[in-house]
């Protein structure tokens, strides 16, 4: 198998957890709290493998200026594309919708909100993805912990997301077809992470691993922590210090 279908084919992987959890979201009653557990462990997973498998790298390859410059970046774009689309009907894009005023908008009460939505998880996956093709870059194996990290941590987002969409009067059609379109978008952002980058010098590769890696650590604190907080607050600390363990463990294996 060629790098590039490989790199292709674990963006599949990862952005399939997204449809995954967008049937278990849209088709059965999964309560807050678990929603809300598995989002924060999520959190978790993530936040530890943008420590040692992303920002680590860039440091590890361009130094700390490289790596800081991108991260800052990245959260900066992040937070741009978040701010614009919050205006249009995408504020709680990740919420499941159980709370007055922290729901997601229906077409009627908010026009354009349903493009809004879909561009949002688009803003949300493309990071990750492209992380996984930009890994097979470094020794021309992709990094198992980044994949394990997207894919857990993309199953309580599209089960809590969905779940909101369904509630906000949402078509069966839309919803999946959104985290259909998301899959299919996860796997050509990773082949592009590893065909256009890898042309770059090592300089560049570190900053645009260290981009990814700050619009992810944007994502987890504006749209992740905040619907895990507003089900499990006594427990969020301990379960996203959890999912950290997890993730640093298969990272030292």
């Amino acid at each position: 198998m060629s790098e590039v279908v490989e790199a292709g084919v674990w963006g599949l992987v990862a952005g399939s957890a997204l449809l995954l959890g967008a049937v278990l979201g849209y088709g059965l009653r999964v309560p807050q709290r678990v929603i809300a557990l598995v989002m924060a462990f999520g959190a978790g997973v993530l936040l530890s493998a943008v420590s040692f498998e992303l920002i680590g790298e860039a440091y590890d390859q361009a130094g700390l200026g490289p790596a800081a410059v991108g991260t800052l970046a990245g959260a900066v774009a992040y937070t741009a594309g978040n701010l614009w689309l919050a205006r249009r009907g995408a504020r709680h894009r990740k919420r499941s919708g159980n709370h007055t005023g922290q729901a997601q908008p229906s077409e009627g009460e908010q026009s354009g909100s349903g493009l809004a939505l879909a561009l949002g998880a688009l803003l949300d996956g493309i990071p990750e993805s492209a992380v996984i093709g930009v890994s097979l870059l470094d020794g021309g194996a992709v990094s198992a912990v980044t994949v394990a990290a997207v894919f857990i941590s993309n199953i309580p987002e599209g089960l809590s997301s969905s779940a909101g969409m369904k509630r906000a009067g949402r078509s069966k059609g839309y919803v999946f077809g959104v985290w259909g379109a998301i899959a299919a978008a996860s796997t050509i952002s990773a082949v592009l992470g590893y065909a256009v980058v890898g042309g770059f010098s090592p300089a560049v590769i570190a900053g645009v691993t260290a981009v990814a890696a700050g619009a992810i650590l944007a994502m987890i604190a504006d749209t992740m922590i905040p619907e895990a907080f507003e089900e499990a607050h006594l427990a969020i600390g301990l379960v996203t210090v959890c999912g950290f363990l997890v993730s640093f463990a298969l990272s030292h294996v």
